[in-house]
C-alpha cells in the first residue's frame, strides 16, 4: 500500500483564535486577582523566546527530558510496538524524532500524527520528517486540546505522546478533562507518553522561571504585546515587572506580571478599560511539579495503569509510560 506522505486534517471547534482570544482576556481580566492563559505566549517572537529559554543554563527541563529519550527512546518502542505515533501539542517535534527513529527500527511505525494549533509550525516539520525518515507518513491535525482531540485518527495500534511539562500548566480539573479525553483515544494494546517535571528544591525551580539574562521575562511581557497587536491595546510592556513565585502547598510555580504604577489599560478590541494597581498581580502560568504517587494517582483517575517511569540521573525530569487500564 502507497503511504500519502503529508495529510493536513484542520478542525477549529468553530471559534477562530481571536474569538478565543476575546473571550480568555474579557473573563481573565474580570476576574480577582487577574490572570491570562499561557496559550497567549506563543506567537512567533514568543516561540522564539521559549527556544532560547529552553537553552539557558537555569532551564534544566528540556536538557533532562532530552537525556532520558536519547537513554530510553529504543526500550519504549520496544515496549509499545507502535503502528503510529500521536504527538499531542508537537510544535516542532524536535525531541519526537529519537522516538520516530527508534520505532522505524523497529520495523512497526508507518504513520506520524502531529496535533498542534499552529498549522504554519507544523506543516513545516511535516516537511522536514519526511525527508528525513523515507516512506514516513505524517497526518497533521491542526485544533485545540479543549475541543479537538477526538479529530485525530486512528491508523493502527498506537502511542499517544505529550512531552514537554505542559502537563503541569493545567489546574486540577483541566487535568482530569485532558486526561479522560486522551484515554477515549487508547484501545488495547496503546499506549501514552507523558512527560512531568518532578518535585525539587524550590530555588532551583525559581531559577528556571525567573533567569539571569531575562528571557524569560521578557518571554512573559510579550504576551502584552500580542493583545497589544490582536486587540489594539495599549499595555505599556515596560510598566509590569516579571514574577516567578512558588506554592509549597499546590508544588507549583507561578508564572506573574506586577504592575509598577497604578494605570488604565485600554482595550478596544473587547470593549475594556482595566485599571492595574502599582503592585498588582496579574498570573500568566501556572508549571505544577508531581512525584510518582502524585501521577500514578491521576493517571489511576483516568483509567490507566503506569507501565515504566523513566528519569534523569538527578531525577529532576520523568517520563511516565502508561497504558489503559
Amino acid at each position: 500500500m502507497t503511504v500519502t506522505p503529508i495529510t493536513v486534517q484542520v478542525h477549529s471547534s468553530g471559534r477562530s483564535s481571536r474569538v478565543v482570544l476575546v473571550e480568555d482576556v474579557r473573563r481573565g481580566l474580570s476576574k480577582r486577582p487577574k490572570e491570562l492563559p499561557p496559550r497567549w505566549f506563543y506567537d512567533e517572537r514568543g516561540s522564539q523566546l521559549f527556544e532560547e529559554i529552553t537553552r539557558l543554563p537555569e532551564y534544566y527541563l528540556t536538557r533532562a527530558e532530552t537525556e532520558i529519550l536519547a537513554r530510553c527512546a529504543r526500550d519504549i518502542a520496544c515496549r509499545m510496538q507502535p503502528e503510529a505515533i500521536v504527538e499531542l501539542g508537537a510544535g516542532s517535534s524536535t525531541k519526537t524524532r529519537m522516538l520516530i527513529d527508534a520505532a522505524r527500527q523497529s520495523g512497526m511505525l508507518s504513520r506520524f500524527v502531529p496535533f498542534d494549533v499552529s498549522p504554519e509550525i507544523v506543516e513545516r516539520s511535516a516537511r522536514e520528517l519526511v525527508a528525513e525518515f523515507p516512506g514516513l507518513g505524517v497526518h497533521a491535525v491542526i485544533g485545540d486540546f479543549a475541543g479537538d482531540l477526538q479529530q485525530i485518527p486512528r491508523l493502527g495500534r498506537q502511542l499517544v505522546v505529550f512531552l514537554g511539562s505542559t502537563i503541569g500548566n493545567f489546574d486540577d480539573q483541566e487535568r482530569a478533562a485532558f486526561l479522560a479525553a486522551v484515554r477515549s483515544l487508547l484501545a488495547p494494546g496503546d499506549g501514552f507518553l507523558l512527560g512531568v517535571d518532578l518535585v525539587k528544591d524550590p530555588a532551583e525551580l525559581i531559577a528556571a522561571y525567573d533567569d539571569a539574562a531575562g528571557v524569560t521575562a521578557g518571554f512573559n511581557r510579550n504576551m502584552l504585546a500580542v493583545i497589544n497587536r490582536e486587540l489594539s491595546a495599549d499595555f505599556d510592556l515596560g510598566a509590569f515587572e516579571h514574577v516567578a513565585l512558588y506554592d509549597p502547598e499546590l508544588h507549583r510555580i507561578e508564572m506573574h506580571l506586577r504592575s509598577t504604577r497604578d494605570q488604565w489599560v485600554t482595550i478596544p478590541g473587547v470593549g475594556m478599560r482595566v485599571l492595574f494597581q502599582q503592585g498588582e498581580l496579574m498570573r500568566t502560568e501556572i508549571s505544577a511539579k508531581f512525584t510518582r504517587p502524585m501521577v500514578e494517582a491521576f493517571l489511576h483517575d483516568a483509567g490507566m495503569g503506569l507501565a515504566a517511569w523513566y528519569t534523569d540521573p538527578e531525577e529532576r525530569f520523568a517520563l511516565v509510560s502508561a497504558v489503559p487500564a
